[in-house]
């Protein structure tokens, strides 16, 4: 599937930058060229502005101004994060029709790999007509929760009864639910207005105390619409990193203000005209305008659509040689994914886990086609090849993914990139990194499964792009043909992806189905396998170990 999410506000007539597949960054909110009042138009979602105007500054000044000064945590920032979800009892969701309770359960086990003190418990709402102890416990977790989430609740006995008990909750969030439930950030509502038209009702930001609530809500609107738990996950930290206390993974994202500014016009001014100057790179910033600056769905989206040379040499200049933004990122920790330990019977050695990413290339064109991946970003991408391969220089080995990106224009277009890879301390782990359009990404994959006769394979990554302070997870199932694996594999493939902490509700199926003409290939000398034979002989897959 191409990324057909929700795109961006439409750019106007007005004027991070494609990491490989893992980089975005907001410098570009430092070239707005005016500071016109505009009108924004969001996403139709339960919970969005769907019709407003308002004048905002770039989201990295904005950011900049409510910057906290750097130091020791509060004692409220140190304190937990206490969230109550409450779902409508046997509803379902529009991840493949997974009820919304086991949605918002593993929501709640991905915020702890976040911060260990985000606290989600999480309910039905049969529980508020009942007089048990459930009952009982839910009031006790209500009066002390930061955040209440209530999501595809609309029978009326448990809307009224919530909107008499929720009064001291000081931040509401309600989607897919009765339009009688509000919504309410910072301990103020979120007013609605009945305009009369197609839009219904809306939410009135007139009465917001600054534009920060707009911002707000236009970034929860758009990532919910995206309908995954790693989106459902980043609402609940905008909300927290907002108005409860400091997200470092979001913070990371703003700017140091003037500083930044500052950086960029001494260091980088002929690679920020250049780009001006190129239609495409001044599309991309255009485009990266329009995101919320911590929204990396959004801000890959119009990297991948806007890629260039000049672009490129932007990134380079503003991120990473000169580090204007000051950001930094580490590569998630959380969770521990394990890699295999036994290949046909024999524990797993480097040379073989190296044998298992070349996969299926001498036998066919290709190591590996992706069927599914897990990252909304980056893992949804169509007609995904992948290539493995030992190089010229001893010890050297290489990793070539080729993909198919849907533009913002609605063109198809094909992307390459190269990463080195390096062998880590346990066999079947590997450090990989890449210089893509100017800023370096460093990556920790795990190879969490491969059946004997290599007829899937299930791959684990997180990375960090420090100079652009993103980190992210994700997961490839991948296959020779880009086809499912069988039924009878189905028991290995639910354990091995439970290694990740992944459910396969949660992976997106690629759309192998029209992959014309990719641009594959190797380099001349390099070589494949060590250690196992892959043969394929009128169509069998033949595959074994090397004799000793």
């Amino acid at each position: 599937m191409a990324l057909e999410a929700p795109p961006p506000p439409p750019i106007q007539s007005k004027t991070k930058f494609q990491l490989k597949r893992r980089f975005t960054a907001s410098a570009a909110g430092f070239l707005r060229p005016d500071s016109q009042q505009r009108a924004a138009h969001f996403p139709s979602s339960p919970f969005s502005v769907q019709k407003t105007s308002y004048r905002t500054p770039s989201p990295i000044l904005a950011a900049a101004v409510k910057e906290r000064k750097a130091g020791a945590l509060t004692e409220s920032e140190s304190k937990p994060v206490r969230i109550v979800a409450l779902v409508g009892q046997g509803t379902l969701s529009p991840l493949k029709g997974t009820p919304w309770e086991e949605v918002m359960l593993q929501t709640a086990k991905r915020l702890k790999w976040v911060d260990e003190g985000y606290e989600m418990l999480v309910f039905t709402d049969d529980i508020c007509q009942s007089g048990n102890e459930n009952a009982v416990n839910f009031m006790r977790e209500l009066r002390r929760a930061d955040i209440l989430v209530i999501v595809s609740v609309t029978n009326q006995d448990s809307v009224n009864w919530i909107q008499t008990k929720s009064e001291t909750v000081g931040n509401i969030l309600c989607f897919d639910s009765s339009p009688n439930l509000s919504n309410k950030l910072g301990g103020s509502y979120i007013h609605k207005e009945t305009k009369g038209n197609m839009f219904g009702k809306i939410f009135d930001t007139s009465q917001s105390k600054d534009s920060e609530s707009v911002e707000v809500v236009q970034t929860v609107s758009q990532a919910w619409n995206r309908h995954n738990t790693d989106d459902i996950r980043f609402c609940l930290l905008v909300i927290i990193n907002a108005y409860i206390r400091p997200v470092p993974i979001l913070k990371n994202l703003r700017s140091k203000g003037l500083s930044t500014l500052s950086c960029m016009v001494k260091n980088c001014g002929p690679q920020i005209l250049n780009c001006l100057l190129d239609p495409n790179c001044r599309k991309a910033l255009q485009c990266l305008n329009q995101c919320s600056p911590v929204d990396q769905v959004c801000n890959y989206r119009c990297i991948a659509s806007y890629e260039s040379p000049n672009l490129e040499a932007f990134s380079l200049c503003v991120l990473q040689k000169n580090n204007c933004l000051e950001l930094d990122a580490k590569i998630p920790d959380k969770p521990y994914v394990p890699p295999m330990v036994k290949f046909q019977g024999k524990d797993l050695c480097h040379e073989t886990a190296e044998d298992l990413f070349v996969g299926w290339l001498g036998s066919l064109n290709w190591s590996w086609r992706v069927v599914a991946g897990q990252n909304p970003a980056y893992d949804q991408f169509p007609c995904q090849y992948q290539l493995f391969y030992r190089g010229k220089a001893r010890g050297s080995f290489w990793y070539e993914p080729v993909f198919q990106v849907r533009t913002l224009e609605g063109k198809m277009v094909w992307r390459r990139r190269k990463y080195r890879v390096k062998r880590s301390k346990i066999p079947g782990t590997f450090n990989f990194s890449v210089l893509d359009n100017g800023v370096i990404s460093n990556e920790f994959w795990t190879v969490v499964d491969v059946p004997d006769d290599l007829s899937w394979g299930l791959f684990y990554y997180s990375g960090a792009a420090r100079a652009a302070g993103q980190c992210y997870t994700g997961a490839v199932l991948v296959s020779p043909d880009g086809a499912y694996p069988n039924d009878m594999d189905k028991g290995r493939l639910a354990a091995a992806l439970e290694k990740c902490g992944i459910k396969e509700w949660e992976l997106y199926t690629v759309n192998n189905s029209s992959c014309l003409n990719p641009p594959l290939g190797i380099p001349e000398g390099s070589s494949l396998h060590l250690v196992i034979q892959v043969k394929n002989q009128t169509g069998i897959s033949m595959v074994g170990l090397a004799d000793a």
